[in-house]
């Protein structure tokens, strides 16, 4: 349920209002916009008198909601979310982020010199694998620790935040300084995972399953939104179809869905949706005039040799090639510049 307030509500009645919906055992998410405050009332609001509350003078209108998300739901939070990061880049609301970097961490000197380089064409924030999950147990499964030592030595030589994979909740100590944890698709519904990190003051990137529905993903969400934790970044990055020729297929129309059904940013991830690199530039463009609030892109210096999926990464000089690509077609569409 929803509750519409008039413009600038009595303090007063506000408070006694809050106060009584507290008492019926319900939370109560406030969200203030331009020119409205909407209270979001979650818990068992079958007890509430709709035309009681509706009868009061501060209040415009009371809706029920049906969807079973709630902090995560537009109808509760009409404004944009915007996560904002320690070196001012923010993501959502118009903000445009741009990730790159390699799958995988293999050396200082490789995380360094693609975190140098895509930064020089405009990327503003660092991605780089230190826990691999993978499907054999023969392949390269990370260089865990010294993986997170690493990013964070390139985060010192360069000044763009990490984001990273976190895989058990027996890593989070690990990610003490890391600026953005990654769930990846395999964990989206680790549920005991979802809830360590609804207690973490910091933004959590949700990667969408392989064949998880838009609500299935929302629902993840609203695991972590619903425990404290409201920097969440919803990322699409292609779900499992009956198509071989990619990887996976990239869905494109998540975008403006999730858009509507939700205030959170969401971003693509076209290289783990095609499997491709010769794809990725065009899917990264194509995403972009979808209005997507950011890429996630693998850059790999050399992507023949990449300890871990070398065919889906792009080379530094590529990804320089498509940057201006991206900032064109947001210029074209109304969606603002990049950061």
């Amino acid at each position: 349920m929803i509750v519409i307030l008039k413009e600038n509500p009595d303090a007063v009645q506000l408070e006694n209002l809050i106060t009584w919906l507290k008492s019926q055992g319900l939370e109560i998410h406030a969200s203030e916009g331009k020119h409205q405050k909407i209270l979001g009332l979650v818990g068992d609001t079958s007890r509430v008198d709709i035309d009681l509350i509706s009868a009061l003078d501060i209040v415009d209108e009371v809706k029920r909601v049906q969807d079973p998300y709630k902090a995560a739901n537009r109808k509760f939070h009409p404004e944009d979310t915007v996560i904002h990061l320690p070196n001012g880049v923010k993501i959502g609301g118009g903000n445009f982020a741009l990730i790159a970097g390699p799958c995988s961490v293999e050396s200082e000197e490789q995380i360094c010199s693609v975190a140098a380089a895509v930064k020089a064409s405009g990327a503003n924030i660092l991605r780089g694998g230190a826990f691999k999950p993978r499907t054999s147990p023969y392949s390269f499964q990370g260089m865990r620790e010294k993986g997170i030592e690493l990013l964070l030595e390139a985060r010192r030589e360069t000044g763009l935040p990490v984001v990273t994979e976190i895989m058990d909740i027996s890593q989070l100590p690990l990610f003490d300084e890391i600026d953005i944890i990654q769930v990846g698709a395999r964990n989206m519904q680790n549920f005991e995972l979802l809830h360590a990190l609804a207690h973490v003051n910091k933004p959590i990137l949700l990667k969408r399953g392989l064949a998880n529905t838009y609500q299935e993903l929302l629902m993840s969400a609203e695991h972590i939104m619903s425990g404290g934790n409201a920097q969440v970044i919803l990322c699409e990055r292609g779900i499992r179809t009956f198509e071989t020729y990619t990887r996976n297929t990239q869905d494109l129309a998540a975008v403006p869905v999730l858009h509507k059904l939700s205030h959170l940013p969401i971003i693509v991830d076209p290289s783990h949706a095609s499997g491709r690199s010769w794809l990725v530039p065009n899917m990264a463009v194509a995403a972009a005039a979808c209005g997507a609030d950011g890429l996630i892109i693998e850059v790999h210096n050399d992507p023949e040799h990449a300890w871990c999926d070398g065919p889906q990464s792009i080379t530094p000089e590529v990804f320089a090639e498509t940057v201006p690509k991206i900032a064109a077609v947001r210029s074209v569409l109304g969606f603002g510049g990049m950061q």
